[in-house]
């Protein structure tokens, strides 16, 4: 198993669109890349410093990093400083964090290949990942807890007839 961690706006929204992939055993949200303390929501929203960011654990045999890359890069803005959407703020930033230095040039590649087609620096961090604090657990999963619930995704790319 292989893990990375995609800050992509609101982490409802890309949790829910990342669960939907064959491939993906499983993902968390959490705060990364800010202070080194675990921060509240309430924190977060006030600037703590942290992204909220989706822990992805893939088996890679099934999907592979470029396969996830691109459908992250599907659903975000790569050009928008601190917000997605509606949403605003730099816990809304975007960024690629990773833990395993190996995967450093698989994940350049697909970058430089949105960088390129962007026609300009992209907003998206790309950085070794520094920390990460699992979110209160009524943000886990919370699209599936509340259907109706805001997200800057919209919600046609929830089914993408995925497999189970």
């Amino acid at each position: 198993m292989k893990e990375i961690y995609l800050a992509g706006g609101c982490f409802w929204g890309m949790q829910k669109f990342i669960d939907q992939f064959g491939g993906v055993v499983s993902t968390e949200v959490g705060y990364a890349n800010g202070p080194d303390k675990a921060p509240s929501y309430e924190e977060v929203c006030r600037d703590s410093g942290h992204a909220e960011t989706v822990k992805v654990v893939y088996d890679e045999s099934r999907i592979s990093l470029t396969e996830l890359l691109n459908f992250y890069f599907m659903v975000i803005d790569p050009l928008s400083v601190n917000r997605q959407g509606h949403d605003e703020g730099i816990q809304y930033r975007t960024g690629i964090y990773y833990t395993d230095e190996s995967v450093l040039p698989e994940i350049r590649e697909v970058y430089d290949a949105e960088e390129q087609k962007a026609g300009a620096p992209l907003a998206v961090e790309l950085e070794p990942l520094r920390n990460f604090f699992s979110a209160e657990e009524y943000h886990q999963k919370y699209l599936d807890k509340n259907p109706g619930g805001y997200c800057h995704i919209p919600a046609r790319y929830f089914d993408l007839g995925a497999e189970e």
